[in-house]
């Protein structure tokens, strides 16, 4: 579990944070991961809640979720290279689940797991669907959970 004091998660609804926001993104999976620049700003963000990680102020993780006809998708879900297994993908993920059962209409959560990702998912909860498939050139699994309403 996460236990950096100096960790904040938040929705990105400024200007200069929503231009962190995509800056993770273009590292992340832009250079990092090689995905097209294409793909990888789809024109879906403007539907989408951006979701930002800081540490010390400095952005570090990232993920976007849009709410579909009768489920939430939860995509982008990044973590800067340095950061990684230290607990910030759980803490955005957890972060993202209570905004969705506090403020969504709808409680499924589905997501495409990239396959090195797919334990973490399995970890926190989520369940396989279907067979792998690639999107963007890697592999990929369809994953689902069910949460509970905020009280």
């Amino acid at each position: 579990m996460n236990t950096h004091q100096d960790l904040h998660i938040q929705l990105a609804t400024t200007p200069d944070e929503i231009i962190d926001h995509f800056a993770l993104r273009k590292t992340i999976f832009i250079e990092e991961q090689g995905v097209s620049e294409t793909l990888e700003m789809d024109g879906l963000d403007d539907q989408a809640t951006l979701i930002l990680a800081k540490m010390n102020h400095k952005p570090i993780g990232c993920a976007r979720y849009r709410l579909l006809d009768n489920y939430v998708k939860v995509e982008r879900v990044g973590v800067l290279k340095d950061y990684r297994g230290q607990g910030i993908g759980q803490a955005i993920m957890a972060f993202i689940e209570q905004e969705i059962a506090s403020s969504s209409p709808v409680l499924t959560i589905k997501l495409h797991a990239q396959d090195h990702a797919i334990s973490f998912y399995h970890h926190l909860g989520y369940q396989d669907v279907g067979e792998p498939f690639y999107e963007a050139g890697i592999l990929h699994q369809a994953m689902i959970k069910h949460i509970e309403k905020a009280t």
